[in-house]
């Protein structure tokens, strides 16, 4: 960063602090999001955020090995000695309608130096985009939200709601909170699409609009960070764990991604399978030929493998199918007349304690990978592949995906594409990570892992 950009980050932060002290905010929460999946925080009075535009606040480089319980794997990329500036983003600053007198803003992690942190998941996902872009292309995402709500009954957190799966019971019984959250969520700019009751108790979903990668990994962000503080306002407390109850239907956190040149969806009008043209074919081949070792990326957590089961909807084999659900990867087409806008693939075998930086980028990567190779789809399943026999299976090539952490990390590690995507530091870290929350849950049992992880991503 030259001395010009930084005088203009600071002219553009001081007119930034203006407005909003004009709108009666006093502090502004720069976050970004640690391997583990948790997002970190540091809080800067509106006074001040003129300075921080322009010279960022610091953190420890230990964040990047922070686990989901707030112990720290041991690696040398992230020690204790030196520092790094969170850099938010300005474009981005939202003030906070749940949270009077907060403002929020996503930030990228620099060096002292004034370089790129080799560890930035959010750069990472920036220099996916900018790949894409060297190829023509351009990309839409979004990520689906899932919860579940808990109300304090005396004996402990139940499920805020009691009515059937998908029921209108559910939202009469949540009906002040979901209008709030509504309400909210449209006062910091976030185009919600659908909100409705999902399978397990007390468990709710929403979609948002598509944008650019980077933008979608942001508002994931701030949507879950509203859903949790609309939530406190009506004394609920929400979960997004993988597995909120052992042996219960999990929070997904799905991922639909588009791809398009010149303005124009490159997964409708095609001469391949369902419209398809060859590139997204090829994009979207890349990503099911590599899904073992992006679950590393898209389902990082013990606890997302209590989640990733046959026949729950969770996307447990690696495959592809037309508005599949038990698919890993949904191809969603839209009805006729609206497909140019509507279609898209969706990842379904990821979950919120994933970074959404990381998981961007990483599904990115393998897409480009796919391009690069022409790589061409398999045969698309049709049902539920857990109600066909092994053979069968064996015979289609729809292999089970990892059944525990420890596989994922070992595909990821041995998958030059995504290693080389994200160098050798983050690599590193990551692998430290998650081999660190392996042994961390080595003899605890899934109840355990589930409480653990309830209330933490």
């Amino acid at each position: 960063m030259d001395e010009q950009e930084r005088a203009e980050r600071v002219s553009r932060g001081r007119r930034q602090a203006e407005w909003l002290a004009s709108r009666d905010v006093a502090a502004v929460a720069v976050t970004f999001v640690d391997t583990s999946g948790i997002t970190r925080v540091k809080g800067v009075p509106v006074s001040v955020f003129d300075r921080v535009a322009g010279w960022g606040v610091g953190a420890t480089p230990v964040f990047d090995a922070f686990l989901l319980d707030d112990s720290i794997a041991s690696t040398p990329v992230a020690n204790p000695s030196g520092d790094l500036r969170l850099m938010p983003d300005l474009h981005r600053v939202v003030p906070l309608a749940a949270q009077p007198g907060w403002a929020w803003a996503p930030a990228d992690r620099w060096t002292q130096d004034g370089e790129p942190h080799p560890g930035c998941a959010r750069l990472l996902a920036a220099r996916m985009v900018e790949r894409l872009a060297e190829a023509g292309l351009a990309a839409k995402a979004a990520y689906e939200v899932e919860w579940v709500l808990f109300r304090d009954s005396g004996d402990g957190p139940q499920p805020a709601t009691v009515a059937p799966a998908y029921g209108m019971g559910r939202i009469i019984e949540v009906s002040d909170y979901a209008v709030e959250l509504l309400r909210t969520l449209a006062a910091q700019g976030v185009a919600v699409q659908q909100f409705h009751p999902e399978y397990a108790p007390g468990q709710l979903e929403l979609s948002v609009a598509p944008e650019s990668p980077v933008a979608a990994a942001d508002t994931a962000v701030l949507v879950r960070s509203t859903i949790r503080a609309v939530a406190a306002r009506h004394r609920l407390a929400v979960s997004f764990s993988p597995s909120v109850q052992a042996g219960g239907v999990g929070n997904g956190g799905h991922l639909h991604l588009s791809l398009h040149r010149g303005g124009r969806s490159l997964f409708a009008g095609g001469d391949r399978r369902y419209g398809l043209t060859t590139e997204a074919e090829a994009f979207m081949a890349g990503v099911v030929e590599r899904l073992p070792a992006l679950l590393a990326v898209g389902a990082p957590s013990v606890a997302s493998y209590l989640r990733l089961l046959p026949s729950h909807w969770a996307g447990a084999f690696a495959c592809w199918g037309l508005e599949n659900r038990e698919a890993a990867v949904r191809l969603v087409t839209g009805s006729v007349g609206e497909q140019a806008r509507a279609a898209n693939f969706e990842v379904k075998c990821v979950d919120q304690s994933a970074n959404p930086y990381l998981l961007i980028a990483a599904v990115l990567a393998t897409g480009l990978a796919g391009l690069q190779g022409n790589a061409t789809l398999p045969e698309p399943v049709d049902g539920d592949p857990a109600a066909l026999s092994a053979a069968e299976r064996a015979e289609r090539g729809v292999a089970r995906l990892p059944e525990k952490l420890g596989d994922a990390v070992d595909a990821f590690a041995a998958d030059k594409v995504l290693t080389d995507a994200f160098g050798p530091e983050l690599t590193e870290t990551l692998l430290a990570v998650r081999r660190a929350e392996i042994d961390r849950f080595a003899d605890a049992t899934p109840e355990e892992v589930a409480a653990v992880t309830r209330w933490r991503h």
